[in-house]
């Protein structure tokens, strides 16, 4: 790779893409860090998160693929996501006004609505502005940003919560949100389109190569596996309160910014070596190693130190995961119809996410975790094994 190419990646629209994910996830995570407090002080199980989660992300996927299906259809794609960083601010500001869960699951319904409608455009954009040799390092950019902003917001709510409300907490977040929605309007340039698809979405989805959906089965095994991360500090503070300790929620918390430090930094480094290695063997190792964090969290000691190393090996794990699986995708996509594509994975992603943290959550319940953890560690091994027999190493491109 010359310094040329090194360098020709990176520009307004990368930048401006990558700093809206930055405030759109400060706020996105300083509400998440608060989350799972809140809902244990109005009496919520953990079920609750669990059908939470994946509720949301099941009406998510569905949007996701109808607005990447749709972002094909159109010529200007760019006020899609603004709305979307916008739906997603003013809803996730609700929760201020919750007086149960099912408020909550409405209000992060809605939410996750506005980030399926802002997903697949988004990432359709960023393929669009970079060359196809530095896809990992363009994706790893944005992961970075994104993570930066999730690093952040969890400390912002470890210093808020000392001194105001989770209610007045959640309504601070829309400053961040909208801040996304007006960077992306301003700074992003939409290259122009050379081809618009105007085909009903069963033909767009029957256009996908074959390839790309033996990539899609193996992604799925891996997501119906990919539990929400939120359940891991609902998890940590329960353990910290068993053991009574003073303040298990800022312990809890500070592990979340441990896990987003470790994926921030990860990420990046992640996406270059990927476009110099090949993305999907680096991939493979994201997926099993995830596989064995939940393993960790099932069979070894429940001490804070451990809590420490698997939360950050549980960081880069989805570093690898969120960094290299888009990219990977630009390479099996045709560039026509490259929206519905991001729309299927996110949306295969989202019906994954409602899965493994609706039944993690009910065997936690039911059960207990250890159970819910083991069952996830199954589903992410047998996504990587898929990968491992269906993807080849380094497959062809279609730019």
């Amino acid at each position: 790779m010359n310094d040329k190419n090194r360098v020709r990646w990176i520009g307004r629209t990368v930048i401006g893409i990558g700093l809206a994910s930055f405030f759109s996830d400060l706020g996105h995570e300083t509400a998440s860090a608060i989350l799972p407090m809140f809902l244990a002080s109005i009496g919520a199980a953990p079920a609750a998160l669990g059908i939470i989660e994946g509720v949301s992300d099941a009406v998510s996927s569905f949007v996701k693929l109808w607005a990447g299906w749709f972002s094909d259809r159109i010529a200007a794609r760019k006020p899609m996501a603004v709305s979307g960083y916008v739906l997603t601010a003013i809803a996730k500001a609700s929760f201020a006004f919750a007086t149960s869960w099912w408020y909550i699951l409405f209000g992060r319904t809605v939410a996750w609505i506005g980030r399926g409608i802002r997903g697949p455009v988004r990432d359709s954009i960023l393929t669009d502005a970079v060359p196809a040799e530095a896809r990992g390092r363009a994706f790893g950019f944005d992961r970075a940003l994104d993570t930066l902003g999730a690093v952040l917001g969890p400390v912002a709510a470890l210093w808020l919560v000392g001194f105001v409300s989770f209610r007045t907490i959640f309504l601070l977040t829309l400053i961040p949100g909208l801040f996304a929605a007006g960077v992306f309007g301003w700074i992003v340039r939409e290259r122009k389109r050379a081809e618009v698809v105007r085909q009903p979405l069963r033909l767009s989805l029957a256009g996908f190569p074959a390839l790309f959906r033996r990539y899609l089965l193996a992604v799925g095994f891996f997501g119906a596996g990919d539990f929400a991360p939120t359940l891991l500090i609902f998890y940590a503070a329960n353990v910290f309160t068993s053991a009574g300790d003073s303040n298990p929620s800022q312990e809890a918390v500070s592990l979340y910014v441990c896990y987003n430090v470790v994926y921030a930094l990860a990420s990046y480094p992640v996406g270059s070596l990927g476009d110099r290695l090949g993305k999907r063997n680096l991939l493979l190792s994201g997926y099993l190693l995830s596989a064995g964090v939940c393993v960790g969290f099932a069979l070894l000691p429940s001490t804070y130190a451990m809590f420490v190393l698997l939360f950050s090996l549980a960081g880069i794990a989805i570093a690898v995961q969120d960094s290299l699986e888009r990219a990977l995708a630009a390479d099996l996509l045709p560039t026509r119809i490259r929206g519905t594509g991001y729309g299927a994975l996110a949306g295969l992603n989202g019906i994954g996410d409602f899965l493994s943290s609706t039944i993690v959550g009910i065997l936690w319940t039911a059960v207990s975790v250890r159970e819910g953890f083991l069952f996830s560690a199954i589903l992410k091994c047998a996504g990587g094994l898929l990968l491992l027999a269906l993807v080849p190493r380094k497959p062809t491109t279609n730019d």
